[in-house]
């Protein structure tokens, strides 16, 4: 495998670990309003969840943003110029999530709680859509002229194969946080997480299905429909998890449909990184848009050296907060009252 072959599988194994760790937080955080209903206990309870865990889930989004622009420049310099406003308005959404996130339990006030909830509902649901929407483009293609520039217009980025897969991310994340909710709370809550799972699975099943056979046949290869098929297998056997009651096998079918769709856009796309609809002569390839041989050298020996440190600290993480948690585990607010956080 050529330095610039194993990059490409690089970013795509980083993008994809994003999209399974971080989809799950998308999804609960959209869920958030739902299974949080009633009472701000329960609300945190559906936070709680995820609190030790999404910040480092977002590490791979960073890794992967990073290994794109040193190892792919021209890849990543025609992308977000391309997308550059839905790509902002995604960064934007991210930041308002994180700080929601973060400032919630700040102050102990039911108006400035329900302000942060909104906040991380819509930094939960933009990225979720958004993610989708981008990369079914850059599998479609956009229109790169000879110099390798962006000459569309923005309405032309929202073809009915772009939304299906905006469509299609959405669901499949919601459908993965009410499953990671079903793992990780006890009580009631739980019981309507998996309520809110099964009532989700045929609508993404028809979506996610619809999405991937034309993916597929439009766009993939032949050893793609593997992907295809683990990705329906992954569904069949998380659904049938789900109503056996077997919340971590429902979670690992979740996960593995997430892992192998990541995977087939990637497979489509392979050799290209970005085609072009103007002409195929002018598509970004993985040879015409990586960076020099040396660059490439330099990067694999620090990623070999760095990774395992990643992945052995995320999985020491899980590992300690892996136990279920329930409205009895929520302790009394300890905010501020909103009188001294304005004094101050």
């Amino acid at each position: 495998m050529e330095l610039q072959e194993f990059w490409f599988v690089l970013i795509g194994v980083l993008f994809t670990g994003y999209f399974v760790l971080e989809g799950f937080d998308f999804g609960v955080g959209m869920l958030m309003p739902i299974l949080g209903k009633g009472s701000d206990t329960r609300r945190r309870v559906v936070l709680n969840t995820i609190g030790p865990v999404w910040d480092g889930n977002e590490v791979w989004l960073i890794t992967a943003g990073g290994a794109l622009f040193a190892a792919f420049p021209e890849w990543y310099a025609s992308m977000f110029s391309g997308f550059y406003l839905p790509l902002l308005l995604l960064l934007v959404a991210l930041i308002l999530r994180i700080c929601a996130i973060e400032y919630r339990g700040k102050i102990d006030d039911p108006r400035w709680r329900a302000r942060c909830d909104l906040g991380i509902g819509i930094g939960s649901w933009v990225p979720a859509l958004a993610w989708g929407w981008v990369f079914a483009n850059i599998v479609r293609g956009v229109p790169l002229d000879a110099d390798k520039q962006f000459t569309g217009v923005m309405a032309g980025l929202f073809s009915p194969y772009a939304l299906l897969g905006a469509l299609t991310t959405g669901l499949l994340f919601a459908l993965h946080g009410a499953v990671f909710l079903a793992l990780k709370t006890a009580g009631e809550v739980r019981t309507d997480a998996v309520r809110t799972a099964r009532l989700l699975l045929v609508p993404t099943a028809a979506v996610v299905g619809g999405f991937g056979l034309w993916t597929q046949l439009a766009y993939g290869a032949d050893w793609t429909w593997i992907l295809l098929a683990l990705a329906v297998f992954g569904l069949l056997g998380g659904a049938g998890a789900l109503f056996a009651g077997r919340d971590g096998w429902a979670f690992t079918g979740t996960a593995l449909t997430v892992l192998a769709a990541s995977a087939l856009l990637f497979g489509a796309l392979f050799p290209d990184v970005l085609p072009s609809t103007i002409d195929p002569a002018y598509n970004l390839t993985v040879d015409n848009a990586s960076s020099t041989p040396y660059t490439l050298k330099v990067m694999s020996w620090a990623a070999l050296a760095v990774t395992p440190v990643v992945l052995g600290y995320q999985a020491w993480t899980y590992w300690v907060f892996r136990k279920r948690i329930s409205v009895e585990h929520i302790p009394a607010g300890i905010g501020l009252s909103p009188r001294i956080a304005n004094e101050e």
